[in-house]
């Protein structure tokens, strides 16, 4: 896997420009651990500052420090798309593989669970959960939920490369090695797909936290946690781009995009990376 990144990063320009920008992101967001302010406290500075040197990206109608508020709100939609992408990773390997390895009649129950999962109706389950929990609904039991449904699309794709797998030559030598199932499985198999569940987890992050920003906005989850969606439902809420704090709108939205950007790349790089034709055309033109 250090292989593969390594060859990303000195063949492939998207690949190195999506590590920039979410390295960027990411050091935003770990600048929260320095914040002189609480994020859950409000008018603490002057109200509708414009971005200056003292703040660096204005202040809100809450009286707020945008700057600062937003490292919290990016550490936290990081992390939730983090858990979800790691949790659903979990589930999509362990079916997928197990469902490709055994094949017959495990792998015709496990698929037939996960199309009923990928039938289900995403959103207006979330919506239910909301109005079910309310107040419990905090981040980590909204990225667990997430997880629970995120994982079907990938499961069936990893399921597709453990059907090749059963029949290779090493899996053979494997079985007649006396090595169980499991072993095989996340031993020997496991490996080869790492590059989808690399892959997969970057496109997951972002259909996350698609959701989570869609639910903050709406005011469908906790809105006292600062998060994209939370950040752009208070500053609806305040009607910010009709008063004229254009900032409280506009720098999240690109901050949010070029997230976006960064984890859309690094999915596409690694979709392109699996392919060996695809990966050969581009290590032989130099940088690409």
């Amino acid at each position: 896997m250090l292989t593969t990144f390594r060859d990303l990063f000195r063949y492939n320009i998207e690949f190195r420009i999506g590590v920039v920008l979410v390295s960027l992101i990411v050091i935003f967001s770990c600048l929260s651990f320095f914040s002189p302010y609480v994020p859950e406290q409000i008018y603490t500075v002057i109200p509708d500052q414009p971005p200056s040197l003292e703040h660096w990206f204005g202040t809100n109608s809450r009286g707020q420090d945008l700057f600062w508020n937003l490292t919290f709100a990016f550490r936290n939609t990081l992390v939730f798309g983090l858990i979800v992408a790691v949790l659903s990773r979990i589930i999509s390997i362990v079916v997928g593989m197990t469902a490709g390895y055994l094949s017959g009649w495990v792998d015709r129950g496990l698929m037939f669970v996960n199309d009923i999962f990928v039938a289900l109706p995403i959103f207006p389950i979330l919506i239910l959960f909301y109005f079910v929990l309310r107040n419990d609904l905090d981040t980590y039991t909204l990225a667990l939920i997430m997880a629970c449904l995120g994982w079907p699309f990938d499961a069936r794709l990893i399921r597709s490369v453990g059907l090749g797998l059963r029949h290779r030559e090493f899996t053979r030598q494997a079985i007649f090695a006396g090595m169980s199932p499991a072993k095989i499985m996340f031993e020997e198999h496991l490996p080869y797909v790492m590059p989808i569940i690399f892959s997969t987890a970057m496109a997951n992050m972002i259909w996350s936290i698609g959701f989570e920003v869609t639910l903050g906005v709406l005011g469908f989850t906790n809105l006292n946690v600062p998060t994209i969606g939370t950040t752009l439902y208070w500053a609806n809420n305040h009607s910010a781009m009709v008063v004229g704090t254009w900032w409280w709108v506009i720098i999240p939205v690109i901050l949010i995009i070029l997230t976006f950007i960064g984890l859309f790349l690094l999915a596409v790089s690694m979709n392109e990376h699996i392919d060996p034709r695809s990966r050969l055309r581009r290590m032989g033109g130099g940088n690409g």
